[in-house]
């Protein structure tokens, strides 16, 4: 390496999110987790309900309101994964530069309080059938 090139390096202004790449790089990961876990989310409601009406035989009145339940829940806990992930990543990255950094234990539980009510919803589904 020549010289002028380690001056430039030295001289190359740095920014408060450089000095923390690696934290900001696995917020970054773990947002598109999120995103990939609220396309799944999304996905298995989908399914669910597309199983159901193509199972014409056996179709119940309250397994229809139960199908279009879990399609519609899904869906609905999957836009709100996605809305608290974004939040969460914008949170994060403040919380990063200042150093300052809080576990996100309320969105957590929140989520895991609606994927548990889903899947009891499931369960009344399944027994249904």
């Amino acid at each position: 390496m020549r010289k002028d090139d380690d001056n430039n390096i030295k001289d190359h202004k740095r920014t408060n999110e450089s000095n923390y790449i690696q934290q900001h790089l696995a917020n970054e990961r773990t947002f598109l987790a999120w995103i990939r876990t609220a396309i799944a989310i999304i996905g298995v409601g989908f399914l669910v309900t597309n199983l159901h009406f193509n199972m014409r035989s056996s179709l119940s009145p309250l397994g229809d309101l139960l199908a279009d339940l879990i399609g519609l829940s899904s869906v609905g806990l999957g836009i709100l994964t996605i809305m608290l992930a974004i939040f969460s990543y914008f949170k994060k990255v403040t919380t990063i530069n200042d150093q300052n950094f809080q576990t996100p234990k309320i969105t957590i539980i929140l989520l895991g309080f609606f994927v548990i009510l889903i899947a009891l919803i499931f369960g009344l589904y399944f027994l249904i059938l």
